[in-house]
């Protein structure tokens, strides 16, 4: 009895790091997937990433066989930081891509996906709930090519611009139908504290974690400066 006992105690108490660990991955991965992205001669272009308020990485986004069109994936966001989202790139927060979308469908197989916030009503919106593509925040396909513009009318009128990487290629695509939200039990596990979205991207209650290290230096560097406003 105290053996089963003992065996259980240690489980509890290897969870916490566990989840903390799996976390710091996700995260990790985050980095790279923007580090590689970035230095792709067809990336995203230099005028959007400028205009983009926050940038949600999720990497190996996974369709999820038992429902018809769903997937699932989890990543990371990170968000210029001050109130009006000009300051240097903040501590990240988690977040979580679920539901149906034939965008979603690339090749039955795991994708990177990046997301651009475009402007501060869709950033800030994201902050406190779930947020449907397409029905609460208007989106779009985001163009791709460094020299590309910004000045489109479908990039002009979108709250969040999408791209996707499978099998090395890099594009835009729509991920109507979809959900996004904050992931707080991940953040949870991250920073060891109860912590929602808004306090650690508007009101900056923790630091940036050593896994955030590439996410947000490979940002710093190739977009240090909001040029939407």
């Amino acid at each position: 009895m105290k053996l089963w006992i003992s065996m259980g105690l240690l489980a509890a108490l290897a969870l916490p790091v566990y989840g903390q660990k799996k976390e710091q991955e996700r995260v990790e991965n985050s980095g790279k997937v923007m580090q590689e992205i970035l230095k792709a001669p067809d990336s995203i272009p230099q005028s959007v990433l400028d205009k983009a308020d926050c940038v949600v990485v999720l990497p190996s986004v996974v369709k999820a066989a038992f429902i018809v069109g769903g997937s699932y994936g989890r990543g990371a966001m990170t968000c210029r930081s001050g109130k009006t989202f000009h300051g240097k790139w903040g501590a990240p927060t988690m977040m979580a891509l679920e539901g149906g979308s034939a965008g979603l469908q690339i090749g039955g197989e795991a994708t990177d996906f990046i997301l651009l916030r475009m402007n501060d009503r869709a950033a800030s919106g994201i902050l406190s709930s779930k947020v449907k593509l397409g029905g609460d925040a208007s989106a779009a396909a985001g163009p791709v090519g460094r020299t590309a513009s910004a000045e489109t009318d479908v990039t002009l009128r979108a709250d969040i611009l999408s791209y996707s990487r499978a099998r090395g290629a890099f594009a835009g695509v729509s991920l109507e139908g979809s959900t996004l939200r904050p992931d707080n039990d991940a953040n949870k596990h991250l920073y060891g504290q109860q912590l929602e979205a808004k306090d650690i991207v508007l009101n900056g209650k923790v630091k940036a974690p050593p896994s955030a290290a590439t996410l947000i230096s490979t940002l710093d560097k190739a977009s240090p400066v909001n040029k939407s406003k």
